[in-house]
C-alpha cells in the first residue's frame, strides 16, 4: 500500500497507509464520542512514568550533551527513532524532544514542520499549546507566595473567595446534583493536588462536569470553531467564574480523594486577589522574566504567531486542523489567564523552567525561588491517606504543586503532560530534564505520548556505566 501525505478535498489529512477517503461529517465526529472525546481536557491526564531502577549510572556530570545534533541523537537513539517514525510515517507533521542535564544547555531532537500544510521546519522556538503543563508553573508561583508567608498550604479557600465557604457534596456523582453539606473546607493544598472535590468541565461524564460546562465555567481554549461535544471556553469575569464554580456541588469531601479538577485555575484567581496582579502578569514577573522565557504567552502576539505549530484533532484516521497560526484562538486575549491550561510556550522556554527546578530554584546564577520552595513544591503534598490512582504498569504516586511526584523507586520525578500530547518532567536524582513537543488531540490518538517516558528510560538504561571517580 502507498502512503498519502496530502490533504483530501475536505482539508483532512489521512494518517498512515492510504484508505478510502470520506467526508468527515458531524455524524462521523459524534459517532463513538466527540471529535476529541472526553480526553480532550484529560490528556491533561497524568503520564505513566514507570520504574526507573537501573538508570542511576546516567550521571549528569559525565552525560551532558554537546551542542551537536548528531551527538544528541546518538545519546537518545530510541527517542530519535520514535520521533522519526511518527513524522516519516505521516502521523505527525513534526515533533521535538528536548533533553538537558543539570544546568547544561539542552539538546534538541527535531523532525518535521509546523503543519501538514506548512513546510516551515520547526525549531526550539516553535510555539506549542502546552495545556496542563501550565499547572506546574502556576503551582510554583503559589510556592513562592507560600514561602513569602502570603498564604499557607492548609489555608481555607474561603479566606479569599467567601463563596466557597459553604460547599455541598453530591450524593451520587454519576446520576445527578443532589447534594449534602460538605463536612470540611477546600484548602490551598487541595487546589494544588486535585483533592478539593472540584469538578472540571469536559473531564469525566458525571453531572458535575456537565453542569460546569452548562454554566460556562470552562477554563480552556481549543479553537475558534465550535467542535462537537466540546464546551466553549469561558467568557466570564474572574469574579463571576468563581461565583458560578462555587455554586456547583463537589464530587467528594475535600481532601478525601484525588480527581482531576480545575483547582489550579481557581488558585490562579486566588493569587490574583492576594497580589493584585493577574496571573499572566504575576507569572511574567516571577518566572518568565527572571528565567529569560521570552516565548511564553497566555496571548500570543502577532509577531510571534507565525511560529505557532498547527494543532490537530484526530478522529477516524484523519487529522483535522483545529487551531492554526494567524487565526489561532490564542492570538486574542482569554477572559483571564487560565492557571490550569492557558500557556503557549516553546521547547527551549519550557526547558528553562525545568532546569530551574533541577537547579533547586536557580538558573545560570539567577535565583528565581528558594530551594525550600522548590523542595516543597516537588514533594508529595496530597492529604494523608490519599494517592493518585495507579495506571497500568505503574504504582500509585503522589502529587505536588501542579505535577505528579514519584514515590519509592520513582523518587525524584516531577512533571506533567498536556492535552495536545506535550510532556515535561524532571528527575532530580539524575539531574535530568525531558520534554516532548507535539500537537494533536486527544493525546492517546497516537502512541508517541504514551511511549515517551518509557523510551527515555530505555535510552538511559542503554548507556554504558560511568566509571567511579578516582
Amino acid at each position: 500500500m502507498t502512503s498519502q501525505t496530502g490533504p483530501n478535498q475536505n482539508g483532512l489529512h489521512p494518517i498512515g497507509p492510504s484508505r478510502p477517503l470520506m467526508p468527515l461529517t458531524r455524524r462521523h465526529l459524534l459517532r463513538g464520542g466527540a471529535l476529541l472525546g472526553g480526553a480532550l481536557a484529560t490528556g491533561l491526564a497524568p503520564f505513566a512514568l514507570g520504574p526507573w531502577g537501573g538508570v542511576g549510572h546516567a550521571a549528569p556530570s559525565s552525560a551532558a550533551p554537546s551542542s551537536s545534533a548528531a551527538s544528541i541523537e546518538g545519546q537518545w537513539p530510541a527517542i530519535t527513532r520514535l520521533l522519526e517514525g511518527n513524522v516519516s510515517g505521516g502521523q505527525l507533521p513534526g515533533a521535538i524532544g528536548c533533553f538537558g542535564w543539570g544546568d547544561a544547555p539542552p539538546g534538541l531532537i527535531i523532525r518535521g514542520t509546523r503543519g501538514f500544510d506548512d513546510s516551515t521546519p520547526i525549531d526550539g522556538r516553535a510555539l506549542y499549546r502546552v495545556y496542563s503543563m501550565t499547572k506546574p508553573l502556576t503551582g510554583m508561583v503559589a510556592m513562592m507566595l507560600i514561602d513569602e508567608g502570603k498564604l499557607t498550604l492548609d489555608q481555607p479557600l474561603a479566606d479569599f473567595v467567601p463563596e466557597f465557604g459553604a460547599m455541598r457534596v453530591v450524593v451520587d456523582a454519576a446520576h445527578g446534583l443532589d447534594a449534602v453539606p460538605a463536612k470540611g473546607r477546600i484548602t490551598i493544598r487541595h487546589l494544588l493536588t486535585h483533592s478539593s472535590g472540584l469538578g472540571y468541565a469536559g473531564v469525566g461524564q458525571e453531572a458535575v462536569s456537565h453542569e460546569l460546562g452548562r454554566l460556562g465555567v470552562v477554563p480552556a481554549r481549543i479553537s475558534r470553531h465550535a467542535l462537537p461535544g466540546v464546551f466553549r471556553e469561558t467568557t466570564l469575569s474572574p469574579a463571576e467564574f468563581l461565583r458560578r464554580a462555587a455554586s456547583v456541588p463537589l464530587l467528594f469531601e475535600p481532601g478525601s480523594r484525588w480527581s482531576y479538577s480545575m483547582g489550579l485555575d481557581v488558585l490562579g484567581l486566588v493569587m490574583e486577589r492576594i497580589t493584585g496582579k493577574p496571573l499572566d502578569m504575576l507569572m511574567a514577573e516571577r518566572l518568565f522574566g527572571p528565567l529569560g522565557m521570552e516565548d511564553s504567552f497566555f496571548t500570543v502576539p502577532a509577531a510571534a504567531a507565525p511560529r505557532l505549530v498547527t494543532n490537530y484533532g484526530v478522529k477516524l484516521g484523519f487529522s483535522l486542523p483545529i487551531d492554526g497560526q494567524a487565526s489561532s484562538v490564542y492570538t486574542t486575549p482569554p477572559a483571564f489567564a487560565y492557571g490550569g491550561s492557558g500557556l503557549v510556550t516553546s521547547p527551549l522556554d519550557y526547558d528553562r523552567f525545568l532546569a530551574m527546578l533541577v537547579g533547586g530554584g536557580a538558573l545560570a546564577g539567577t535565583r528565581v525561588m528558594s530551594a525550600r520552595a522548590v523542595a516543597l513544591g516537588t514533594s508529595n503534598l496530597l492529604p494523608a491517606g490519599v494517592l493518585m490512582p495507579a495506571v497500568p504498569g505503574h504504582a500509585a504516586d503522589g502529587h505536588g504543586a501542579g505535577g505528579r511526584v514519584g514515590l519509592g523507586e520513582h523518587a525524584g520525578i516531577f512533571g506533567w503532560a498536556g492535552a495536545a500530547g506535550t510532556q515535561g518532567f524532571i528527575h532530580s536524582g539524575l539531574g535530568l530534564r525531558a520534554g516532548l513537543f507535539v500537537q494533536y488531540m486527544p493525546d492517546h490518538a497516537h502512541a508517541i505520548a504514551g511511549k515517551f517516558a518509557e523510551v527515555v528510560r530505555a535510552d538511559l538504561r542503554a548507556r554504558p556505566p560511568i566509571a567511579p571517580a578516582g
